[in-house]
């Protein structure tokens, strides 16, 4: 395999674009600088190299399976998880006083993108852990954090999130798993939940399961969930383990890629007794689980792009060395094949990738920087507008990569033809791994109504007024370059920002009269609307950078800076255009889909 993130893309993100190493400004992270950074993203560039990619194809082809009594994997994938644990990666981000490095968010995020490309199968089980022990540094009680959180930091145990049941899916106000109250201030617990990833094996000494369930009184719908931890084991007053808790595993779901990580379905206090502590207070289950899924929908987006990066270079370094045919001007039939690279059609899928892969990552690391800002930044309005383009850009950041990320998973198939098809190459490995992304962690369509029916009209349009005037110092700061292609590339951003805006007003329009399936029947359409717009955004940035960069730059950056400016290029011409297309609709207040009469189907 060819280097599966440009590990030259991943220093101009961080270093020149992102400034990564002014975080040592803040006291949480002082004494670090690019050095540090590097050295980390250095080791675990080594470490999924040589621990877990080898054994990505065979994982995928040896799911995990149930013999009734245990689930048996490969034992590469524990050989793995082992390494990365000894490497102290699982504490990346987490604050020193809970045995972590306290490392910036942003890191973190760029080290796991390195795992995901290598083998998602295996790095899911560490991933999933890292956002359990989280949500128990921001929600859970200094009892809770030393008993649960700092194990699975250490980790000797792992954790996962268990929301979503057979008969509920997505519409978490109808689950249906109880919680009774125990004389001892415990609950017992009672119930099923499906599509829990990680939800059983033997990788670890113990489980950390954290189940939405509603306390036996508590009113209907989401205002009635609350939040347990719920362990595989049950744990000691000294720390250890003690008898099982009466989880137990119903069965594996076979999927159709990610195979590696066990998804489960549970049942809860169905063989014995199943004891939970509750986490925050009663009826705030959503409010702390939001904290492990938002966190978890922005590592949904960064492995979407971590794929796509692998199959991305995965296809270009075979396009530059399979010999193929000839340009359309050479009638010689007795010329020599030229690499399929030099046909344009080829390299049209290959720039589109790079549009897609690049755009991605500097959107999941842009908001990872935000996350560091909010979390360390000592001034309050800072944090304050931190949150708020959190808030907004979260269920783009999940859902646009999801969504064209896997489209470049597509189009490396593609250009491996019917190589890519077969599974003697890893392109069709990648996909199907990715299929998963527009899925899990709430589906992109539940992003299109999170992002237009909550994140856009709340606090009078706060966060979108917040973002927009970014883009906008953006587009001003590109056409005062001088450069005749930034400032074309500027004018069409402002064209799409200036639709997106009037589109905005007319819907919001409709809300407030009242047509609230109407103003949401097109949600899907908005988020893609506003993720091209924003990607567009993010690549007019790196474009700039990279045209101050190119007069003093290297040889070899010459090149990386011109394949930035190409790549803007071909987004704001081909992609971008889409987004005002898709405006016009939007304000038409179009009902096909609402009014549809579902006979017609």
């Amino acid at each position: 395999m060819p280097e599966l993130i440009q590990r030259r893309d991943l220093d101009f993100l961080l270093h020149e674009w992102l400034r990564i190493e002014t975080l040592s400004r803040y006291p949480r992270y002082s004494g670090q600088d690019r050095a540090s950074y590097d050295d980390v993203i250095d080791a675990a560039t080594v470490l999924a190299e040589e621990q877990f990619l080898p054994h990505a194809a065979k994982l995928d082809a040896n799911e995990p399976h149930f013999d009734g009594e245990r689930v048996h994997l490969i034992p590469e994938v524990k050989a793995a998880l082992d390494a990365y644990i000894d490497g102290g990666f699982l504490g990346t981000a987490f604050a020193s006083e809970h045995g972590g490095l306290q490392l910036p968010y942003t890191i973190f995020q760029a080290v796991s993108a390195l795992f995901t490309a290598a083998n998602i199968g295996t790095a899911g089980y560490l991933f999933l852990t890292g956002a359990a022990a989280n949500l128990l540094a921001a929600h859970g009680s200094p009892e809770q954090r030393q008993r649960y959180m700092r194990p699975m930091i250490e980790g000797r145990w792992f954790g996962t999130m268990c929301l979503s049941e057979p008969q509920a899916g997505s519409s978490l106000g109808d689950i249906k798993t109880r919680a009774k109250p125990l004389p001892d201030g415990g609950y017992a617990i009672s119930g099923n939940k499906m599509w829990i990833s990680g939800g059983e094996h033997d990788l670890s000494e113990n489980i950390v399961h954290h189940v939405l369930a509603r306390i036996d009184g508590a009113p209907a719908g989401v205002k009635g969930i609350s939040l347990f931890i719920v362990p595989k084991y049950r744990v000691n007053a000294d720390g250890s383990l003690g008898a099982k808790n009466g989880v137990r595993l119903m069965g594996l779901n076979h999927k159709m890629g990610y195979r590696g990580t066990t998804n489960t379905a549970l049942s809860f206090g169905e063989q014995g007794d199943c004891v939970g502590e509750l986490v925050g207070a009663p009826g705030q289950g959503l409010a702390c689980m939001f904290h492990m899924m938002n966190e978890a929908r922005i590592g949904v987006g960064l492995s979407a792009v971590a794929l796509a990066s692998a199959g991305y270079r995965y296809s270009l370094d075979y396009a530059k060395t399979r010999l193929q045919g000839r340009p359309a001007s050479n009638k010689n039939p007795e010329a020599k094949p030229v690499a399929i690279i030099e046909h344009s059609d080829v390299r049209r899928m290959l720039l589109q990738q790079k549009a897609y892969v690049e755009g991605g990552l500097a959107l999941c690391l842009y908001c990872a920087r935000l996350v560091d800002e909010e979390l360390a930044n000592p001034d309050e309005q800072v944090r304050a507008d931190a949150h708020l383009l959190l808030d907004i850009l979260t269920p783009i950041a999940k859902a646009w990569p999801s969504e064209f990320c896997l489209e470049a998973n597509k189009l490396a198939i593609q250009v491996l033809g019917g190589y890519g098809y077969t599974r003697d190459y890893p392109v069709e490995r990648l996909y199907r791994d990715n299929r998963l992304n527009p899925i899990h962690e709430g589906t992109n369509g539940i992003q299109g109504l999170d992002l237009l029916g909550r994140k856009v009209l709340m606090q009078n349009g706060a966060a979108l007024k917040l973002l927009l005037g970014r883009i906008q110092a953006s587009i001003a700061s590109a056409r005062a370059s001088g450069d005749a292609a930034l400032t074309e590339y500027a004018d069409a951003l402002a064209n799409a920002i200036d639709a997106a805006t009037r589109t905005t007003m007319t819907l919001g329009a409709a809300a407030a009269q009242g047509k609230l399936d109407l103003f949401l029947a097109n949600a899907h359409l908005y988020l893609e609307m506003m993720g091209h717009t924003v990607i567009a955004w993010l690549w007019l940035q790196q474009a700039e950078l990279a045209t101050k960069a190119l007069p003093s730059a290297s040889a070899a950056d010459q090149d990386y800076y011109q394949g930035k400016r190409w790549a803007c290029r071909y987004f704001i011409r081909h992609e971008l255009p889409k987004a005002l297309r898709q405006a016009e609709l939007l304000a038409t207040l179009d009902d096909t889909t609402l009014n549809l009469p579902i006979a017609a189907l």
